[in-house]
C-alpha cells in the first residue's frame, strides 16, 4: 500500500471518519444486509443451556491457559519482566526508568512486578508451581474469562447485540488468546479487559465507572489513551462528562503524580514516546523490503531520521482518524461505541509503525461485536502468524521458552496475513458504509441516533 503522508492523512482523517459516521455501520457487518436481523425470542431453557455452554467453554479456555502457563516459561517478555522486577525491587522505579529504556510500562505495572517478585520467593507458592512466569500470566488468564462473561451478559441483556453463540465460543477458546495469555507473558489481556468494562459501563449509563475502567486500562498500557476521545465525546454529548472525568483524572493523578513530579523527562521518554520496533509490521516492513538504507534499520532506538519521520507520520494518521471517528460518532448510542473502538483498532493496526505478537488480542472483543465473521477471519490469520512466531522463536515443539532475538527475518513475513486481513476488513466496511450513508452526514439515520 503506497500512501503519501498527505494522502494518508486526507483519506483516513477525512473520508474514513465520514463513512464511519452514523448507524449504517451495522449494515457493514460481513454477510449481513440488515442492521439488526429480526429473530424470534429464544426459549428461556434454550438460552440457559447456551449460556452454560459458553461459560463451560470459558472455563475450558481458562484451564488450558493455566496448564500452559504452569508448564512453560514463556516469551522474551517474561525474561525482561523478571529483570525489570528485580531492578524495581532493588533500585526503585526512577532508577529502572533511567537505566532501562526497554521498560516502557506505567507505574501500576511496576508495582505489580515488585509484588510478584516478592511472591516468587515464597516457598509455598514455588512448590505449588506458582513461580514468577505463572504469576505474571495469571491476571491475563482471568481477564480473558471476564471478557467472555461480559460479552455473554451484554448479548443476553441487550437484544441489539445479538452476538452469535459460535462467536462467543470462538472467543472463549481462541487460539490467539491461548498463545498470548497462556504462553507469551505480558499485560495486554488485562488492558483489554478494562477497555471492555469501560465500554460496558457506557451501556449501563455509568460515566464514573467508565472513567475508572478506562483510566485503569491506561495504567496497564499507554495505548488506550488513543481511545480516550471516543469515550470523552460520548459522555460530552450526554452532558455527563464531568462524572466521567472525575475518576479518570483521579486515577491518573494518583498513579502518575510521582513519576511526573520526580522524573518527568525519563518517564515521558520511556513511556509516552514509545513507538515499538521498526520494520516488523505493515507499512514499515514493506519499506524495509525496498532495500533502501534509510529504511533498513530494524530496532527500537537510534533509528535513521527517515524512519522517525515515517513513524511520526503514521502516528499522526492514526490520531487524526480516531479523533474523527470519536467526534462524528459521538451522538450514537452505547451499542455503537463498541463499533467505534473496533474501527479505531482496525485503523491503528493497518497504519501502526509497529505491532508485536501479543497485540493480537487488543481488537478481538470489539471486532467480534462489530462483525463476528470479520473476527473469525482475523482470529485465523492472527493465529497463523502467532503459531509461526512462537514456533520459530521457541525452536521446537512443544514450546517452553521463545526468545525472539535475531529471528525477525524468519517470522516477520507471517505478519502479512493479519495485516492484509485488516486492510480487507477496513476496505469492505468502508465501501458498505459509504454505499448506505451519505458521507456529508455527521451521525447517520434517525433511528440510530439518541432517542
Amino acid at each position: 500500500m503506497e500512501l503519501s503522508l498527505r494522502g494518508g492523512i486526507d483519506s483516513v482523517g477525512g473520508n474514513l471518519g465520514k463513512v464511519m459516521a452514523g448507524s449504517a455501520v451495522q449494515s457493514a457487518r460481513f454477510g449481513s444486509g440488515k442492521a439488526f436481523p429480526k429473530q424470534s425470542a429464544p426459549d428461556p431453557d434454550s438460552r440457559r443451556c447456551n449460556n452454560l455452554w459458553i461459560i463451560g467453554f470459558g472455563l475450558v479456555g481458562l484451564t488450558l491457559k493455566l496448564v500452559i502457563a504452569l508448564n512453560t516459561y514463556g516469551s522474551t517478555d517474561v525474561v525482561l519482566f523478571h529483570v525489570f522486577a528485580k531492578s524495581l525491587s532493588a533500585n526503585g522505579l526512577e532508577w529502572t526508568y533511567q537505566h532501562s529504556n526497554l521498560f516502557n510500562h506505567p507505574p501500576l505495572v511496576a508495582y505489580y512486578l515488585k509484588l510478584i517478585f516478592q511472591l516468587d520467593h515464597q516457598k509455598v507458592l514455588r512448590e505449588s508451581g506458582f513461580t514468577f512466569p505463572v504469576l505474571l500470566r495469571l491476571p491475563g488468564i482471568v481477564a480473558d474469562f471476564i471478557v467472555v462473561m461480559v460479552l455473554l451478559e451484554v448479548s443476553n441483556s441487550n437484544p441489539e447485540f445479538r452476538i452469535p453463540r459460535w462467536a462467543l465460543a470462538l472467543l472463549a477458546l481462541s487460539p490467539v488468546s491461548l498463545m498470548v495469555s497462556g504462553f507469551h507473558g505480558n499485560t495486554d489481556p488485562i488492558m483489554v479487559m478494562f477497555l471492555v468494562l469501560a465500554a460496558y459501563a457506557c451501556l449501563r449509563d455509568k460515566p464514573a465507572l467508565s472513567g475508572l475502567f478506562l483510566a485503569l486500562s491506561c495504567q496497564i498500557k499507554i495505548v488506550p489513551l488513543l481511545l480516550v476521545p471516543i469515550f470523552f465525546f460520548f459522555w460530552f454529548h450526554r452532558r455527563k462528562v464531568a462524572s466521567f472525568l472525575f475518576l479518570f483524572v483521579l486515577i491518573f493523578v494518583s498513579l502518575w503524580s510521582y513519576p511526573l513530579v520526580k522524573f518527568p523527562v525519563v518517564f515521558a521518554k520511556n513511556v509516552l514516546s514509545y513507538s515499538g520496533c521498526w520494520g516488523v509490521w505493515g507499512i514499515t516492513y514493506w519499506l524495509r523490503l525496498t532495500g533502501l538504507q534509510k529504511f533498513g534499520v530494524v530496532g527500537f532506538f537510534n533509528l535513521p531520521v527517515f524512519e522517525y519521520i515515517v513513524i511520526n507520520a503514521l502516528k499522526l494518521v492514526v490520531i487524526i482518524a480516531v479523533l474523527t471517528i470519536a467526534w462524528r460518532r459521538r451522538k450514537l448510542d452505547a451499542r455503537q461505541l463498541f463499533d467505534s473502538v473496533a474501527y479505531s483498532w482496525i485503523v491503528f493496526f493497518v497504519f501502526s509503525p509497529c505491532v508485536c505478537a501479543q497485540y493480537m488480542v487488543w481488537f478481538a472483543p470489539f471486532v467480534l461485536v462489530l462483525s463476528p465473521l470479520c473476527y473469525s477471519w482475523l482470529t485465523a490469520s492472527s493465529a497463523l502468524f502467532l503459531f509461526f512466531f512462537y514456533h520459530i522463536t521457541a525452536g521446537e515443539f512443544p514450546w517452553y521458552i521463545a526468545m525472539s532475538k535475531d529471528s525477525e527475518d524468519r517470522w516477520t513475513p507471517w505478519t502479512i496475513f493479519p495485516w492484509v486481513t485488516l486492510i480487507f476488513a477496513m476496505i469492505l466496511l468502508w465501501k458498505k458504509v459509504a454505499a448506505s450513508s451519505p458521507p456529508v452526514r455527521l451521525v447517520g439515520h434517525k433511528q440510530h441516533s439518541l432517542k
